[in-house]
């Protein structure tokens, strides 16, 4: 099992910044994935941003430029900065950790944190 715990939503005004922090713990592998994911309402969830413990990054298009993803592997923490925002990145923000091993796929889910950008 492995624990997730975000923090860092919020409400911002448009044009402003907010920084997400997820820490992991639990039964944490070498190798695995943390990311965010975003869910708006009436929306499906979808990628914000991953990071491999390889240091492999993916962004989703609608957010290239503006956040940036990093990760303390020593810590297990994964944090989201989110620069320039706009009303439509209003959603809940997710966090991640997915991890193969032994041809079994771990996949856990934070309690999710709420962004809402005003314009």
């Amino acid at each position: 099992q492995v624990q997730l715990v975000e923090s860092g939503g919020g409400l911002v005004q448009a044009g402003g910044s907010l920084r997400l922090s997820c820490a992991a713990s639990g039964s944490i592998f070498s190798i695995n994935t943390m990311g965010w994911y975003r869910q708006a309402p009436g929306k499906q969830r979808e990628l914000v941003a991953a990071d491999t413990s390889g240091g492999i990054t993916n962004y989703a298009d609608s957010v290239k430029g503006r956040f940036t993803i990093s990760r303390d592997i020593a810590k297990n923490t994964v944090s989201l900065q989110m620069n320039s925002l706009k009303p439509e990145d209003t959603a809940v923000y997710y966090c991640n950790y997915n991890a193969l091993r032994a041809n079994r796929e771990y996949n856990y889910w934070g309690q999710g944190t709420q962004v809402t950008v005003s314009s």
